[in-house]
């Protein structure tokens, strides 16, 4: 097979190739719309836009991002299944910029349906307004949707691309297609003849076996298993290449700089910098900061200190507890919206009344790879190698900002160091454009120190909720929640696209609004705060601090009853939605939960439903001489179908970590309108010696296939904070917890 390089260089060219593309009444369909961005370099087939065959195998084309959740993987598990090619025969590369590669599930969330009620026809309805994705170019990885999106459109690439082979070795083999047998990347004839797919392909292309049905999973041989990972050999061995590996001949190093307060620059000194033995530039970048150009990236960053800078301020208010103040006076604006009113909460209720407010900070994502991005600036042309989540929009962006147009923008997708969401900008890649345009023909590696990655993200928000309930004869029988809190959806999408989204924002209220339970008045209202602290979609956005502000109420609801916490909850859901009543059900028997723990040991349990999968943990904390210990964490997922089981275990136990991580000791604050967490010892994560024991039992109960790399964070602080309680018997109404409890961190 030609060399992964020589293939990102040689195919990714648009072509004029018709691509298969689209979903309608939950079938895949032959569009003619959407182009194949991909033309066959030599001894190369391109069969179509996810699939390449040569001489040594089969290339595997992913239009989403390889950022440690494994994708790349299942994705290339989808084609390899109908292709019947071997495992070790396959390759996989992340796909150009195109809009064969749009995200036909993204858009689909945003219906303002409880998910959990999703029939048939309203996840048709999902699928037809996820067509507007394709309209719209929006590849992207994010969501959860990347399986769930590909899921077919990918099996079927696979078989279209099979039985294109098969119809070329009939007719070299004067047989009927429907004779030729396929293993192994060979065919069969009936007379016993064979051919390899690498010997047969360049007849196939141009071959349209028309509508190829996927086969039935009773026939799966890769999907439906744990398969060994495409990418860990590389990272394994370290020869896994990422934006900061690319080398290319002649490149210099760089980094840039930009207002902590987030605006623009009145002036800079750069004397001191250029002065410096081996840098070669400074370059103003307009509002986007300033470059540093040197022989090497740490030099880039000793001189960039250098620069004596005279910064613009902030133009939201200056510290934490203003923006607070902000967020809290939102209560006594109007609403933005109440996407639940069940009932009626204004009724007077009997039983007994439980009140209480809850609040979380800003916070950052933290990727462990920074940003970094290699770009090449020549002849009119861009290139560049950017670890994003939107390569269209790193395109179009880049090409906005030298003047060119996308066409003449070349971007590469290498492996992300962890995304997050934070991925999903583009900031840092028009920086390093920029600074590769004022250098022409030399190849420039831009890199971001710590300190800029941590005050130049687009955070999490901070938010506050102030939630009522009655609870009668030991259940719910009102939940009347208020929350506020600046719009991510609002500030990103008028940063991506100059204007917000019309209508209410329902984002806003996801992981409060949409739970399966059975509560006769409920209702969850939303309120916009009017903060322009930059924001962006967060590892499971609003249900990541929505899950923590319902789920923890519905615990105080409990003890208000005197129930059992999980008997609460699933007789709540039971009445709702039996997937999620069986994965409360299934959490407690993975835990042998008896509502009871001995001295010293304290047990919580949290349930919330967000992208499509119920997801229910217990948390189990010890007391220790040196502090409290997240000693073991239960997680029961329903998800539909199960593609990769291993893999589906590790995003829920990455995604809880991630949660837990934000809860013990997460918090970006701000003072004088820069955030003052500027590395990992402001703002840490769970290490080796402080994570907890995981167990997980990943659930396919049938049904539609959902989400995997976002739905474990939303219970995982509750659950915490609930075995918190239990322990202490203090109620954790704030964020982050290590300010109420000594724990171990």
């Amino acid at each position: 097979m030609a060399s992964v390089g020589k293939i990102a260089r040689r195919s990714f060219l648009i072509g004029s190739v018709a691509v298969v593309s689209g979903v309608a009444f939950g079938a895949y369909q032959v569009k003619k719309d959407a182009p194949n961005p991909l033309n066959a370099g030599e001894g190369e087939a391109v069969l179509n836009p996810f699939v390449i065959v040569d001489q040594h195998g089969v290339t595997i084309i992913a239009p989403r991002a390889e950022m440690g959740q494994g994708i790349h993987t299942t994705l290339a598990a989808l084609v390899a299944e109908e292709l019947d090619v071997a495992w070790d025969d396959i390759r996989v590369i992340h796909g150009p910029p195109a809009q064969a590669y749009a995200n036909q599930a993204l858009l689909g969330l945003a219906l303002p349906f409880k998910h959990y009620e999703d029939g048939e026809w309203r996840h048709w309805m999902r699928e037809q307004i996820g067509e507007a994705g394709k309209l719209m170019s929006l590849q992207v990885t994010g969501g959860s949707t990347s399986t769930k999106d590909m899921f077919t459109r990918m099996r079927v690439a696979g078989a279209s691309a099979r039985e294109a082979l098969k119809m070329a070795a009939a007719r070299r083999f004067d047989a009927d297609t429907a004779d030729m047998r396929t293993e192994n990347g060979v065919i069969t004839a009936p007379n016993g003849e064979t051919v390899t797919y690498a010997e047969i392909a360049s007849e196939a292309v141009g071959m349209d076996p028309g509508h190829v049905a996927p086969r039935p999973a009773s026939t799966w041989k890769y999907l439906g298993k744990s398969m060994p990972r495409v990418d860990g050999v590389a990272k394994s061995t370290g020869t896994a290449i990422y934006a900061g590996d690319v080398q290319l001949p002649g490149m210099v190093f760089a980094t840039a700089i930009a207002n902590p307060k987030r605006q623009g620059h009145r002036s800079f000194d750069a004397t001191a910098a250029e002065a410096m033995e081996g840098v070669q530039k400074v370059v103003d970048l307009g509002e986007s900061g300033i470059g540093v150009i040197a022989s090497n990236t740490w030099l880039a960053f000793e001189a960039a200190k250098a620069v004596e800078v005279d910064w613009e301020d902030a133009d939201y208010p200056a510290t934490s507890a203003e923006m607070d103040s902000i967020i809290r006076a939102s209560f006594d604006g109007e609403a933005d919206a109440s996407p639940r009113d069940d009932g009626n909460v204004n009724n007077a209720v009997e039983g007994t009344e439980v009140t209480a407010e809850y609040s979380v900070p800003f916070l950052a994502h933290a990727t462990m790879e920074p940003m970094v991005a290699t770009a090449v600036f020549e002849d009119g042309k861009l290139e560049i190698w950017s670890a994003t989540q939107a390569p269209i929009i790193v395109r179009d962006k880049c090409a906005e900002v030298l003047g060119l147009s996308p066409e003449d923008v070349t971007v590469h997708t290498p492996l992300l160091g962890g995304g997050f969401g934070r991925r999903g900008e583009w900031d840092w890649s028009v920086q390093a454009a920029k600074i590769a345009a004022s250098v022409p023909g030399t190849p420039v590696r831009m890199t971001w120190s710590r300190e800029e990655d941590m005050r130049h993200d687009f955070y999490r928000p901070a938010a506050l909720a102030r939630f009522r309930g009655v609870v009668q004869d030991g259940k719910a029988a009102l939940v009347d929640g208020h929350i506020a809190a600046p719009s991510v959806t609002h500030i990103s999408m008028q940063r991506v696209m100059g204007q917000t989204p019309p209508g209410p924002d329902r984002g806003h209220l996801e992981g409060a609004f949409d739970q399966p339970y059975a509560i006769p008045n409920y209702r969850i209202t939303g309120y916009l705060s009017p903060l322009t602290v930059p924001l962006g979609f967060w590892r499971s956005v609003g249900s990541s601090f929505n899950g923590f502000f319902f789920d923890s109420f519905m615990d105080e609801m409990a003890q208000a009853a005197g129930t059992d916490p999980l008997a609460f909850r699933l007789d709540l859901a039971r009445r709702e939605h039996a997937s999620s009543a069986r994965m409360i059900e299934r959490v407690g028997e993975m835990a042998n939960w008896t509502g009871e723990t001995p001295e010293g040991i304290g047990r919580g349990v949290a349930f919330t439903y967000s992208f499509g999968t119920p997801v229910a943990e217990i948390c189990e904390v010890v007391q220790e001489d040196r502090g409290i210990r997240i000693a073991k964490m239960w997680i029961a997922c329903d998800m539909g179908k199960v593609l990769d089981p291993s893999i589906v275990e590790s995003q829920m136990t990455s995604a809880a970590v991630y949660g837990l991580s934000a809860a013990v000791q997460g918090r970006i604050t701000f003072a004088d309108g820069a955030a003052e967490q500027w590395n990992y010892p402001d703002y840490d994560a769970l290490r080796m010696h402080n994570t907890p024991a995981f167990e997980v039992d990943v659930m396919a109960l049938g049904g539609h296939m959902g989400g995997a790399g976002e739905p474990g964070t939303p219970p995982s602080a509750s659950a915490l904070a609930n075995a918190l309680f239990d322990l202490t018997g203090e109620r954790a109404r704030n964020l982050p917890l290590i300010d109420q409890f000594d724990l171990i961190v």
